[in-house]
């Protein structure tokens, strides 16, 4: 087929005729480098181009895998060890909801910390001057203390107060029992210690009462025997106590009316008779206990 006249061609055939003269003079090129040694033959291929992974590419995944299970570690320790502390916080505020409960639910009153000496003390009514508040008891350094301490307020009359004490093995019934255990207080029978437990409650009830004066109420505290019965009356109920025992302390041995987890009674009296150098302590717990 005879080749057309450029002036007849379309732009069409210019731009293809153009194309491959400028393709054949490519390979012309191309052709005669290769036969000079200015280009080498494709006969290795990249590693692109057969599909291999470098160890390079290799390492990449395998270092953000190894950083993914650490994170993974670490996340799943943090909410492990959050939980043991939300469970540890919970079981803590559960044994202290308990514990406040059930020391609200007790009624055990303490009686007074800055009690220094027994109540009842005082000098023997034959001694010069007669009966009156042994200051001696109190240790030298902490009489100025004593003394410049109020008297404690008696609280307001209430039902659960003491009002009268039945000792039967002593022959004493129904001795007034008032609230306070000073010296005014104790002209008038027995003393409930402010601060201590009501009758028939939780705690350590204390009464007081002098030995040798004023009534002679506690004198024979020491015929008291294990078994024996002390009632306590209220305006609404009577509380019986058996007697445990009892002993003689120092006047300084405040603990004897310390607080009791048990409904217990205390009777404090000076001691020996007319000589009051000591303290004769009987202990009782309520019946029914």
């Amino acid at each position: 087929m005879a080749s057309k006249d450029p002036k007849h061609l379309s732009v069409r055939e210019l731009e293809r005729l153009l194309a491959a003269k400028r393709l054949a003079e490519r390979r012309d090129r191309l052709a005669q480098f290769r036969r000079t040694g200015r280009a080498l033959h494709p006969l290795l291929s990249t590693p692109e181009d057969d599909g291999q992974i470098t160890p390079a590419k290799q390492a990449a995944p395998r270092s953000r895998h190894v950083l993914d299970r650490l994170l993974l570690f670490i996340e799943v320790g943090a909410a492990i060890g959050l939980a043991l502390v939300l469970i540890n916080g919970a079981g803590l505020l559960d044994r202290l909801n308990r514990e406040v409960s059930s020391a609200l639910g007790r009624t055990t009153p303490t009686p007074l910390i800055t009690a220094v000496v027994l109540p009842s003390g005082h000098t023997p009514p034959n001694s010069p001057g007669g009966a009156q508040p042994n200051q001696d008891e109190i240790p030298a350094n902490l009489r100025a203390f004593v003394q410049s301490m109020p008297a404690p307020a008696a609280p307001t009359s209430g039902p659960e107060q003491a009002l009268l004490l039945d000792v039967p093995a002593m022959g004493k019934l129904a001795i007034p029992v008032v609230e306070g255990d000073g010296w005014e207080q104790l002209k008038q029978g027995v003393g409930h210690h402010i601060g201590s437990a009501d009758p028939g409650r939780l705690g350590n009830m204390v009464l007081s009462g002098h030995n040798d004066i004023y009534g002679e109420v506690f004198r024979d505290l020491d015929r008291l025997a294990p078994g024996d019965e002390v009632r306590v009356s209220t305006a609404s109920q009577v509380y019986t106590y058996r007697v445990v025992g009892w002993r003689l302390v120092t006047p300084t041995e405040v603990e004897v009316m310390a607080a009791s987890p048990r409904a217990t009674l205390t009777l404090i009296s000076c001691y020996p008779y007319m000589i009051d150098t000591q303290r004769i302590v009987v202990t009782a717990e309520l019946v029914g206990n």
